[in-house]
């Protein structure tokens, strides 16, 4: 029973990629991918979706854009538990206001 109790309990995040037609631009960003992510929390979910879209072999047959790179954004929607938006920056994951993505 204390195993159970201890065991973190995931959840789905539907994850949006955000990036801009040409690296390191700051306006012009698109969707070019959307997923649905199981993890803990949002650090779980952002680890993930860091390693699948940064390794040739693990990227999905219909991703149509370039590996995550500093200034990309991914849109973390839990429906009625919130929307937050990170953006990569040299140190790491950072949440951002929505406006940032025109």
């Amino acid at each position: 029973m204390l195993k159970e109790l201890s065991k973190t309990r995931k959840k789905q995040f539907d994850v949006t990629i955000f990036q801009t037609p040409i690296f390191n631009q700051k306006k012009g960003y698109k969707q070019v991918y959307r997923i649905v992510v199981e993890g803990a929390d949002h650090d779980d979910c952002l680890g993930y979706v860091f390693k699948k879209f940064n390794v040739l072999d693990r990227l999905p047959a219909d991703f149509q854009g370039r590996y995550i790179t500093t200034g990309d954004i991914l849109y973390i929607d839990e429906g009625r538990h919130g929307q937050m938006y990170y953006q990569l920056q040299p140190g790491g994951w950072q949440v951002i206001n929505r406006i940032h993505i025109r």
